[in-house]
């Protein structure tokens, strides 16, 4: 019998600049980790991301600019040397991850994941004014997409992890209720424009212009600027009212039951690892269980649970 083969990668010396690298990715990247080194740094970023979306907002208020710009400019630096060292510091340590293992293509690949596009973009606003001469309109756009640093929020938040997990696992039913939409959305706007062109040509000019009453009927808004005047148009109107109720609630219905699904999943697997847990330690002692283990010779081997 071939004796199993063992890991022995534990066991060989560790530098300390890689000790380094894996603690920082277990403080930074891993999702895993929950300790409270952890949970202080992700609670602190979450704040400094929600004051810059608060200090963006604030920014377009006049009166309030001009008090403040000074310490909004400096919240803005603070902010962007946070990120930016944030951004540094995972490409460095995000080789620990396997998927993206290699030094050069591991960090070229995850460098256009997601949420590395996401945290680029979070802190390319502020230095791309130093290097490049850019208008104020251009600027304006700029300081505008500082707004996108709320996204970086989906990194923090167990409940924004929760909502992307269901989009990607709901996602092919998804498409295929937006592509209804879509096809019910061309054809009622078909419709209503050979139906009323004839009566309200300034209304319903052409069937892309006719896209807009579509669209406002189909997600039941109905803000009452264009409408139908012919008993044609308006009976095409009723019925394409009456579709729209169950055909825009579809997605909110997919999203709804992956959520279900998710949430009994993951009640699934903290009963499983509570089970797991209370079978490993003795629950009078708290001290960990020794295993007596029958071989398949006949001999028997004593295990013991070492706590980790």
């Amino acid at each position: 019998m071939k004796e199993p083969i063992q890991d022995n990668r534990k066991e060989q010396p560790i530098g300390r600049h890689l000790r380094a690298r894996r603690w920082m990715y277990d403080l930074i990247q891993s999702p895993e980790v929950d300790s409270k080194r952890g949970k202080f740094v992700r609670t602190f970023i979450a704040v400094i991301i929600v004051s810059n979306v608060i200090v963006v907002m604030l920014e377009t208020i006049g009166e309030v600019n001009q008090r403040f710009h000074e310490l909004f400019f400096w919240i803005e630096v603070f902010s962007v040397a946070i990120f930016t060292l944030e951004y540094i510091l995972r490409l460095w340590v995000v080789v620990e991850d396997p998927r993206y293992s290699r030094p050069f293509t591991g960090r070229l690949r995850y460098s256009v994941s997601f949420f590395a596009l996401i945290d680029l973009m979070a802190i390319i606003p502020f230095y791309l004014p130093m290097f490049f001469k850019v208008d104020m309109r251009a600027l304006r756009i700029l300081r505008l997409l500082r707004l996108v640093r709320v996204l970086k929020l989906g990194r923090y938040s167990r409940a924004a992890r929760i909502f992307v997990g269901v989009l990607r696992n709901q996602r092919e039913q998804l498409v295929i209720s937006l592509l209804a939409m879509l096809l019910l959305l061309i054809a009622s706007s078909a419709m209503i424009y050979y139906l009323e062109h004839d009566a309200q040509p300034e209304a319903f000019p052409s069937i892309p212009a006719s896209l807009w009453w579509g669209i406002v009927t189909l997600t039941t808004i109905g803000y009452g600027d264009v409408y139908p005047v012919t008993v044609s148009g308006k009976i095409c109107a009723a019925i394409i009212s009456v579709l729209s109720i169950g055909m825009v609630a579809l997605p909110s219905g997919i999203i709804v039951s992956g959520f279900i699904d998710e949430l009994d999943e993951q009640r699934g697997q903290n009963r499983k690892e509570d089970t797991t847990s209370e079978g490993m330690f003795c629950p009078n002692c708290g001290n960990p269980l020794r295993i007596n283990v029958q071989l398949h010779n006949g001999t028997t081997h004593d295990e013991e649970q070492n706590e980790d």
